[in-house]
């Protein structure tokens, strides 16, 4: 499974979201630091669903760490995060 699939699958589950986009944007820092040959190290997620009601952006970026684990978090260099309800 990709690390993309693997987001995905992660944060489906955790927050059933009504929307969820999860964009590889690695090429765009080819010559960057954390970049590796075949992608998968940066990447834009949007997600919007219930469960961030009532969170601070900070409660909700912890929990997409959180969903994500530390593992996962670990393979890739950048997550940049939209969270909305």
């Amino acid at each position: 499974m990709s690390k993309t699939e693997e987001i995905r699958s992660a944060l489906q589950s955790a927050f059933d979201p009504r929307e969820l986009e999860v964009v590889d944007d690695s090429e765009s820092h080819r010559g960057h630091g954390g970049f590796r040959e075949g992608g998968e190290t940066h990447y834009n997620l949007r997600i919007r669903s219930a469960a961030f009601k009532g969170q601070s952006r900070i409660a909700r970026h912890r929990a997409v760490h959180a969903a994500l684990g530390p593992d996962l978090i670990g393979r890739i260099h950048a997550l940049a995060l939209d969270l909305d309800v």
